[in-house]
C-alpha cells in the first residue's frame, strides 16, 4: 500500500481512497497510477506504459492520455502547477509527490475500520425516511445538526471533517443525520419547516433509543436545536450552537443579518453556479484556495441538494426568526463563535448568548465559519469540557408550546365568510331549521374538534361549551388544527374564532399556565368568527409551511400590556 498527500493506494484491492472516500477509477487508469506511484520520482516513458498496461495490444498515445486525464481529475490535479503527475513533453510522465510505502502496522492502520464510512440507517419521520449514522459508544448522546445542506457519506470524504466528527465520537455516542430534502434522506416536494426538521431529530433519537441527548447545531442547525431544546427540555441534556444566529434578514434591531439585496445576490449565485464551490470564500476562507478542498466542497454541495432544493432551503433559512424563543431555553447552553467569522458576525453569537438565560459564550480567534476548518482543537476541547461536566437537573416543567384557544358560539351562528384558512372547503351557514338539533350538533362538533387535535398531535387543556384550549409542539400543526376546528364549527352551523400564540408555558397539574396561554385567549377574543388569528412569533416560526398571513395591525395583550403584531392565517 502507498500513501501520498491525503490519498492511499491499495493495489491488492484495486482501491484509491482519500480519507474514508473510495475514489472510482477505471481498471486501466488504476494500473497507470499504480505504476507511476511505484516508480515515483522517475520518468516513466510511454513505451514502458504500453508494455506494462497494454502488453501485446496495439494502442495509440490517446489511450494513455485519457487515463492520465482521469487520474488527474481523481486527484484534483487539474491546474497549471501539478502536485502529483508531471508531463514530460513527448516522452512520458513522472509522479512528483512524496510517496510512503506502508507495510506491517502502518498498512493495517491505514485500512482500519475506523477510517470507514459508518453504516447508514433510516428512521421514519411520518412518511419521510431520514438517513442517520451512529459513531462511538461514549456515555452521552450527542446529536450533530449540520447547517444548510448535508450528505452523511461526504462528511467523511474530507479528512478535516472526519477528524472533527471522530473527536466528538471519542467522548460520546455521536448521532448524525441528513435533514429531509438533503443528502441521503428522502427528497420532498414541500419545503421543510423548522417544525418538520424538529420532528426528524426526534424520529432519529427515537430510532437509536436515545432518551436524552446533547444537541450540537452548526449555523442554521442552531435555531433548529434551540427550538427542539425549548419544546422537549426533558429530552435535552445540553445545547451547543456553533457560528449560529437568531434571524437571517436585516432589521433595525438586528443589523448584522444580510439585507434583502444581499440575500437575493446569494440566491443568484446559487442559480448561476450550483455545482461549483458556492459560498466557499465566506464559509472556509482558510481552505478556499486549496484545489482538493474546493473539489470536495463542490461535490458535497451537489450530492447534498439539487439546485432547486438549495434555493428553497436558503429561502426558508432567510425567513427564520427565533429571537422570541431564546429566553425560553432552560437547558445548559454553550455558544461558540469565531471572532472574524466571514459569514456570520460575532455580534450574532453575542446576541444569541445574551438572550439565553445562563448561556456561556466562547469567542475563538479565526475567520472560518465551518467548525472543522481552522483551529478545530480549541473548539473541540471546549465542547468536550462543557458536555462532559455535570450540569445538574434540567427544568422540564417549563416548555415551549403553541396554544390554541377557540371561542365557540351557539348553533346557528356560523359566519358566512370563507376567506379564513380552511374555510374554503366548506359551504356557508346552514339554515337553523334544516340544521342538526343543538345537542346533537354540540356532540358532533366536539368529536370533530377532538379528532383535529389528535391529528395535529395536540393536547386538550380545556373543553367547555363556549371555549376550547389545546397545546401543540409545533406551530404549523396548531394553525392547521385551528383551521380544522373553525371548519368543523361551520359544518355544525356554529361560529368559531381562534387565537394562537407560542411561548414558554409551565406545566401545572396536567395543564399549562403562563403568558402564552393568556395571549392565546386574548387573541381568540379579538378574532372575528371564522378567523384564525396568530401572533408575529408564530408567523416567524412557520417559514416554508405554505401558510400565508394577512396583517391585522397591533394590539396590547396580556397582563403587562405588551404589544403584539397580529395576522390572520390564510391559504
Amino acid at each position: 500500500m502507498f500513501a501520498f498527500g491525503d490519498f492511499r493506494l491499495d493495489p491488492p484491492n484495486a482501491r484509491l481512497r482519500r480519507g474514508a472516500e473510495v475514489i472510482a477509477l477505471t481498471p486501466k487508469a488504476f494500473s497507470v497510477l499504480e505504476h507511476l506511484v511505484a516508480h515515483a520520482g522517475r520518468l516513466v516513458t510511454k513505451d514502458e506504459f504500453m508494455d506494462r498496461v497494454w502488453p501485446g495490444v496495439f494502442v495509440g498515445d490517446a489511450a494513455l492520455k485519457v487515463c492520465v486525464r482521469e487520474i488527474r481529475q481523481a486527484l484534483g490535479d487539474e491546474h497549471k502547477t501539478p502536485r502529483y503527475v508531471e508531463t514530460v513533453h513527448r516522452r512520458g510522465y513522472r509522479f512528483i509527490a512524496p510517496v510512503t510505502v506502508l507495510t506491517g502496522q502502518a498498512e493495517a492502520a491505514a485500512s482500519a475500520p475506523a477510517d470507514a464510512v459508518p453504516q447508514t440507517r433510516y428512521a421514519h419521520s411520518g412518511r419521510v425516511n431520514i438517513a442517520y449514522q451512529v459513531v462511538g459508544d461514549g456515555p452521552i448522546d450527542v446529536m450533530f445538526v449540520m447547517g444548510w445542506v448535508s450528505h452523511l457519506d461526504y462528511f467523511w470524504a474530507e479528512p478535516s471533517f472526519a477528524r472533527f466528527l471522530r473527536r466528538l465520537a471519542s467522548f460520546s455516542r455521536l448521532i448524525l443525520f441528513d435533514k429531509r430534502g438533503t443528502g441521503l434522506s428522502d427528497r420532498v416536494g414541500d419545503l421543510p419547516t423548522l417544525e418538520d426538521r424538529m420532528d426528524d431529530v426526534r424520529a432519529v433519537l427515537d430510532a437509536v433509543g436515545s432518551r436524552q441527548a446533547a444537541l450540537l447545531g452548526v449555523s442554521e442547525g442552531g435555531p433548529l436545536c434551540a427550538l427542539y431544546a425549548t419544546t422537549y427540555p426533558e429530552r435535552t441534556q445540553a445545547l451547543v450552537m456553533i457560528g449560529t444566529y437568531a434571524k437571517r434578514r436585516w432589521a433595525p434591531d438586528y443589523p448584522w443579518a444580510p439585507t434583502e439585496a444581499q440575500g437575493e445576490a446569494f440566491l443568484d449565485e446559487i442559480r448561476r453556479s450550483w455545482g461549483g464551490p458556492v459560498g466557499i470564500e465566506a464559509r472556509a476562507p482558510g481552505r478556499a484556495n486549496d484545489p482538493a478542498f474546493r473539489e470536495w466542497w463542490s461535490t458535497y454541495l451537489r450530492m447534498g441538494a439539487s439546485p432547486g432544493a438549495a434555493l428553497a432551503l436558503t429561502e426558508m433559512n432567510a425567513a427564520i426568526d427565533v429571537r422570541d424563543l431564546l429566553p425560553a431555553i432552560r437547558v445548559p447552553t454553550l455558544i461558540v463563535h469565531r471572532t472574524e467569522d466571514r459569514l456570520l458576525s460575532i455580534d450574532e453569537g453575542r446576541y444569541v448568548a445574551s438572550r439565553i438565560p445562563g448561556a456561556t459564550l466562547l469567542e475563538l480567534p479565526g475567520e472560518d465559519h465551518l467548525p472543522f476548518v481552522g483551529d478545530q482543537d480549541a473548539m473541540l476541547d471546549a465542547i468536550e469540557g462543557f458536555l462532559t461536566r455535570g450540569h445538574g437537573t434540567v427544568d422540564a416543567d417549563r416548555v415551549l408550546a403553541t396554544i390554541v384557544t377557540a371561542r365557540i358560539a351557539a348553533v346557528g351562528t356560523a359566519a358566512p365568510a370563507v376567506a379564513a384558512l380552511g374555510a374554503g372547503a366548506v359551504g356557508g351557514p346552514r339554515a337553523a331549521a334544516g340544521g342538526t338539533a343543538p345537542h346533537a350538533a354540540a356532540t358532533a362538533f366536539e368529536a370533530q374538534a377532538r379528532a383535529e387535535i389528535e391529528r395535529g398531535r395536540g393536547r386538550v387543556l380545556a373543553f367547555a361549551p363556549g371555549e376550547l384550549q389545546a397545546a401543540f409542539d409545533g406551530p404549523a400543526r396548531a394553525i392547521r388544527c385551528a383551521a380544522g376546528i373553525v371548519a368543523a364549527g361551520r359544518r355544525q352551523d356554529r361560529g368559531v374564532q381562534a387565537g394562537l400564540h407560542i411561548g414558554e408555558c409551565e406545566l401545572d397539574a396536567g395543564g399549562m399556565r403562563g403568558p402564552a396561554v393568556e395571549v392565546s385567549r386574548h387573541l381568540s377574543d379579538v378574532a372575528i368568527p371564522g378567523e384564525v388569528l396568530v401572533s408575529r412569533t408564530v408567523v416567524d416560526l412557520v417559514a416554508g409551511s405554505g401558510l400565508s398571513f394577512e396583517p391585522r395591525g397591533s394590539r396590547s395583550l396580556g397582563r403587562d400590556g405588551s404589544t403584539f403584531d397580529l395576522f390572520a392565517a390564510r391559504t
